[in-house]
This record gives structure tokens, sequence and C-alpha cells, in this order.
């Protein structure tokens, strides 16, 4: 008995192994995408069995339905009661096969953010909060949002948009990944992990595409009012298809997990990007501008605002500006738009920043971006002067906004704007006033300049030249 019960099992691997064989063959034909209006022939996974494995068990743990148990029986010739040996291959549908559901959680958040399930009604987002399946996330002005997928991948939310947890979840039997994002407005960042399953599926779809990635970093933005999707693509490559392909039922319909990026109707590669208006053809790949140069990277942010001056860019119509806590830009606090390479952002708290910059073409695409530290320290300097009544003595007065750290001041005036060849010169000045006698009449020009030494670092304020006039 024993001989015979190991030759039946050795016949039924056989016909199995057989049957694996067409499996994936067919997996293979899905991958490769099924013609429009063909459908797409069935698609399997191996499960190899353990000792004592039975139909039951297995459908109850993989399957998502455990009474396909029967299917199972069917499809792989195998009497349902009977506990399997080891070794054994089985083909399961894939379409039939358990997924269990994953979340999201805030890693980071600042200004007007919102969030809601299904059709309630919106409230604030906290950073630590989880999302699943069928969570919206709406941000303001200067709002921002990033999420972070359980395999490390991360999804940031831009100011004024819109965005759905379409799916979330993970294949329980093999770990494929689904996870696809609609975007109802705004724009979408995301740096994708790379997939190492070839079901592995990531999208971002709009009104007018649906962008797919395998591992990469790249935007999506919707803009409602022309009805145009833009994709820029900064590292690896983003399959592009119309948002309308497959549609059933007035819904859209991504492509199938496996299906390669090559498959779509436009490839984007690293460093372009494209531009679709909705129910039109994919756009096709335009090259997005190098990154413009800031002047005074160096520089402390130390003025009433925080303001950047970049080189003018060569095609460039407009420049975007970006300011996060980390240089990843993850944590986004400000984000900005404007015509000329001039941006002030106002008023900023203390601390260290990241601001990225990037150059807009002609057709709304920002090009590939630069990402500079700078230290955010208010230093703010004040002074004034006022002749003496009925002397030719002239008082100066000034002080600092960082009072609480020791500060040293040097006083420097002269008889030309410029400054050069000084009349008064006085360095390491502890206070904040300074009388000059005896001026003889004439126009004078003068200048305070502070000096702070706190945590190693040196810092340096000059008030802005100032000008009186002594008359004779």
């Amino acid at each position: 008995m024993p001989g015979r019960r190991s030759t039946a099992w050795l016949a039924l691997a056989c016909l199995m192994a057989t049957s694996a064989i067409g499996g994936s063959a067919a997996a293979q034909a899905r991958a490769s995408g099924a013609p429009a209006g063909v459908k797409a022939p069935p698609a399997y996974v191996s499960y190899t069995t353990h000792e004592g494995d039975t139909l039951y068990d297995i459908a109850g743990r993989y399957m998502a339905d455990p009474a396909d148990w029967a299917l199972l029986s069917r499809l792989n010739h195998v009497p349902a009661p009977r506990r399997m040996p080891a070794g054994i291959v089985l083909r399961l549908p894939t379409d039939k096969l358990r997924q269990d559901r994953d979340t999201a959680r805030v890693v980071a958040m600042s200004g007007p953010v919102e969030h809601a399930f299904g059709t309630s009604p919106y409230l604030p987002l906290k950073t630590g909060t989880t999302l699943a399946e069928g969570d919206r996330v709406r941000t303001g002005t200067n709002g921002f949002a990033t999420l972070e997928l359980p395999d490390g991948s991360y999804v940031t939310v831009a100011q004024d948009g819109e965005l759905d947890i379409e799916k979330l979840r993970h294949t329980v039997l093999t770990g494929t990944g689904d996870r696809v994002f609609d975007l109802h407005r705004g724009e979408v960042e995301s740096q994708v992990t790379h997939a190492t399953r070839p079901d592995d599926r990531f999208q971002i779809r709009s009104p007018s595409v649906v962008a797919g990635v395998r591992g990469t970093r790249f935007r999506v933005d919707y803009d409602g009012g022309a009805q145009t999707t833009s994709v820029a693509v900064l590292d690896g490559a983003v399959g592009v298809d119309p948002a309308a392909q497959g549609a059933q039922g007035g819904r859209r319909a991504a492509p199938a997990p496996g299906v390669p990026l090559q498959a779509s109707e436009q490839l984007v590669k690293a460093s372009f990007g494209n531009i679709t208006h909705a129910g039109g053809a994919v756009g096709s790949p335009v090259e997005l501008l190098p990154a413009p140069a800031l002047l005074q990277p160096a520089r402390v942010q130390d003025g009433k605002t925080v303001a950047f001056d970049l080189a003018p860019a060569e095609h460039a119509v407009g420049y975007r500006l970006q300011i996060s806590h980390d240089a990843d830009q993850l944590d986004l606090v400000r984000d900005m738009r404007v015509s000329a390479p001039h941006a002030d952002f106002g008023a900023l708290p203390d601390g260290t920043y990241f601001v990225r910059i990037a150059s807009t073409d002609g057709n709304g695409l920002d090009g590939l971006p630069k990402v500079y530290a700078f230290e955010r320290r208010q230093l703010g300097l004040d002074a004034s002067a006022a002749q003496r009544a009925g002397s030719h003595d002239y008082e100066f007065r000034w002080f600092v906004s960082q009072s609480n750290v020791p500060t040293r001041f040097r006083f420097v005036l002269a008889k030309t704007k410029d400054l050069s060849h000084p009349i008064v010169d006085r360095a390491d000045l502890p206070g904040g006033q300074l009388v000059v006698s005896d001026l003889p009449a004439g126009d004078y020009y003068w200048m305070i300049v502070a000096e702070q030494f706190e945590n190693g670092r040196f810092y340096e304020k000059n008030s802005s030249v100032r000008s009186f006039t002594l008359a004779r």
C-alpha cells in the first residue's frame, strides 16, 4: 500500500507539473498584455505542499473564499479530504487569492490637512494617524501631508490637493503589493521602493492618465481647470496609459498587475515628463529643464522674511521653490511658484531647512530639482541717529532682536556712500550707543555691523547704509 500510494502521488505530481507549465504560459500571456476587448487567459501561482496539508487548510489560508477548496480540488485533481505529503506543487488561481489590507502612516504634515473615510465628513489630520483603503486626504493652501507605506515607499500630497486611497493591500500567499491612488486635484509626489515581485503594482490615477511604476521617484499633477495631467520622472521610469483604457461602467480601469511598464502607451524615463489632456492621447515625453542655480546658497536667512534669488535659467518661464524640514522633501512647509527668479516666503521660524528649486518650462512642467540646506536665524538690527540740540555732537543708537546672545558691534562713518576711507571706524563696541563730536558741516554715511558667536558659529548682520547732513 505505501508503494502504491507513493506511485499515485507521483503520477498526480506529474499531472500537476504539466498543468503548472500551462499556468505559467498563461501568466506570461497576461503579463504581456491582452489585446483590447480580448479577455486575458487565467493566471495561476504555484503552492508547494507541506506534510499533512489539506485543500481545506490551503483554501482557508490563501484563498479569498475558504469554500474555494472545491475549486482547487477540480483544478488540481486532488480529493479534498486527503492529507498530502510535502513537495506537491498545486495551482492556485491568482484572481481568487486572499488579499489582506495594509495601512499607511502619516509621517509628516503641516498646514491645513484633512481626511475622511468614504462619504464621512472631513476631519483634521494628525501626524501618526493610520490610513487605509477608502480614506481620502485633502490639503489646503500651505498644507502638506506625507504617507509612509508598509514597504517604505512615500506619497506626499502637495498643497491644494485631494487624494483617495483606492487600493492598499497585499496577497497573503505571494506577498505581492497592490497600491492604487486616485488623484482628484493638485499634485502628489511618490518615492517608490523598487518592486521585488512581477505582480507588485503602484499606480497614481488621475482623470487623464494612469501612471504606474516599479520603483522610482516621480510627480503627478492634475489641473482640474485645464483637465490636464502632467507626469515628471526624477528617477527610474513611469508607464503612462490613458485613464479610460478598458473602462467599464464609467469607471477607470488601471492596467492589471504584472503588465510590464514597456507595454504602456508611453514609457517616460528619468529626466523626462509629459502632459496629457483628459480624453486625449497620452502626451509624448519632453525633456525636463535642468535645475537653476541658487545665488548666495551659504547665506544665513536673517531678515524679516525668507527670500531667495536664482540665476535666470535658459528656456524657463517660471520657477518653483519648496521649503522642507528634510532634504528628501517629505516634511514640506512651503511651496511657491514665481515668474521671476526671486521668491519671498515671508516669515518663518528659526531653524535648519532645505529649499528645493526647479525651473518651469513653457509646457508647465517643473524641471529637475536641486536641494540646498539653509539656516533661518532672524537677527533684526535697528539703528537711528540724531544731532544733539545746541551742539555739533551726533548721537547714534542701535539694538538687535537676538539680545539674549552676547553681541559686539562695529561702527563705520565716512564721507562717501561706499564707506571707503572711513573717518570713524570703531570695532568691538559692547553697547548700543556712540557719540561723535565736532563733525564739520557736510554729508555723511554710516553703518552698524552686529557680530554674534553662538553654538560654534559666527554670525554677522549689517544695517543698511544710512546718511545725514550737517548744515554749514
